[in-house]
């Protein structure tokens, strides 16, 4: 049996809605799946819901498509149910658990203009549901991601989960350069066509499968959505806190390993493609010289107050590590114009090289100071570890436009 063996689909593949308003009815079709394992207490309620909203509310054509994840409950019998009774409502039975593994068999296969998921026990509000999918049936984004952590979303739920969820965000931001606000918010649509290209990288089948796709979407330049949204925690959750916890630090783990091994990009179309190289010369000039201003002063700043409890030596390291992965991050966004949170961590790894010339650099003046003069001055050794780094960021903006942000590099790598 294969990973993703269905034991049987039930239900039409393709329906009009149900739409009593008078409202224009498109062609457009949007393909609702909802993943579950054992929910068969909460299931038939669920889908009542949602199709009467979207019979009711919704604009477009779509397909309500539960997606049974291997249950050994009623779950498949209130599903197929369910899909006989209401022509928009089909069901799809997999062997094997796993959300990921769900969705990359229902939107691998969907026909939709426009493929979505929600989490069975509807705790995110519908009203978002809309605002969710228009900008992808116009054309405007490529995938769009529900937030509980947006200014404008309402949530509702205990203190863990809430610090778990904000910790997890801020991880992705430090680390992986990520650029969305909520990784696992159950509630995601993307333009088919862009859910495909990017399932064939998607490696992860579980909860970690979300951040995936997420993370490659922004590596490969696609535009992705935000929209904040109404969130009713679940009392009766089935997640395993921790090992979700375990499985999602083990795959950015993963992820990481493979940006750094230069893991090629997905076959995207190129008109949703973000430009990513360098503007030209002058520009660049201009950006850097504003970055590495404001580099120096907090350099300057952290260099003085470390110098108060450590020795020059230490406190230089110090304030030249913590300033250089900024600098790092700064250039890259704004002198050399690259978005995305595509290979972002080699160019820290890069830019932590550019660091060590730097460091060489200060700790030597810094050295030969204090071998010329018997216990020079802090004052004395802001001034030449000052001169030390003007050196180093010539030798810095040279490393980052010839090797670190290099164009020409960075398409053979992608190519690789």
């Amino acid at each position: 049996m294969s990973d993703t063996a269905t034991r049987g689909t039930v239900g039409p593949a393709c329906t009009e809605p149900l739409l009593d308003h008078g409202a224009a009815v498109t062609t457009r079709l949007v393909e609702v799946v909802v993943p579950v394992h054992n929910e068969q207490h909460v299931l038939e309620e669920s889908v009542r819901r949602l199709h009467s909203y979207l019979a009711e509310t919704f604009p477009y054509r779509f397909r309500i498509t539960v997606a049974d994840n291997a249950s050994t409950d009623a779950t498949w019998q209130v599903a197929t149910a369910l899909a006989a009774e209401l022509r928009e409502v089909r069901a799809v039975h997999l062997d094997l658990k796993g959300r990921g593994r769900a969705l990359r068999q229902v939107w691998g296969e969907s026909d939709a203009d426009v493929v979505a998921y929600m989490d069975v026990d509807l705790s995110t509000g519908l009203e978002a549901f809309l605002p969710l999918v228009a900008p992808l049936l116009s054309g405007h984004s490529d995938l769009a991601i529900g937030s509980r952590l947006r200014r404008g979303s309402a949530v509702v739920r205990g203190p863990k989960r809430e610090f778990i969820s904000r910790t997890y965000n801020v991880l992705l931001r430090a680390t992986m350069a990520a650029g969305f606000s909520d990784a696992q918010c159950g509630f995601k649509a993307a333009r088919t066509g862009i859910a495909k290209a990017l399932l064939a990288e998607v490696e992860d089948n579980a909860w970690f499968f979300d951040t995936e796709l997420l993370l490659l979407a922004e590596r490969s330049g696609l535009r992705i959505h935000e929209v904040p949204v109404d969130w009713v925690d679940d009392p009766d959750s089935r997640v395993d806190i921790v090992r979700t916890v375990i499985d999602d630090l083990r795959g950015m783990a993963r992820v990481a390993r493979r940006s750094l091994a230069g893991a090629a990009r997905p076959p995207v179309p190129p008109r949703v493609q973000r430009a990513g190289l360098p503007p030209g010369l002058p520009w660049q000039l201009a950006g850097f010289v504003v970055v590495g201003t404001l580099s120096t002063l907090a350099y300057v700043l952290l260099y003085l107050g470390l110098r108060q409890t450590v020795p020059a030596l230490v406190a230089n390291a110090l304030a030249l590590g913590v300033t250089a992965v900024a600098n790092t991050a700064a250039n890259r966004r704004f002198t050399f114009r690259v978005t995305g949170g595509g290979d972002a961590l080699r160019h820290q790894v890069k830019g932590g090289i550019a660091f060590l010339v730097g460091l060489a650099l200060s700790s030597g003046a810094v050295a030969a100071l204090h071998l010329a003069v018997a216990g020079p001055s802090h004052t004395a050794e802001l001034v030449a570890l000052v001169a030390a780094n003007a050196l180093a960021t010539l030798v810095r903006f040279v490393l980052m436009r010839a090797w670190v942000f290099h164009p020409r590099r960075a398409a053979h790598h992608h190519r690789g």
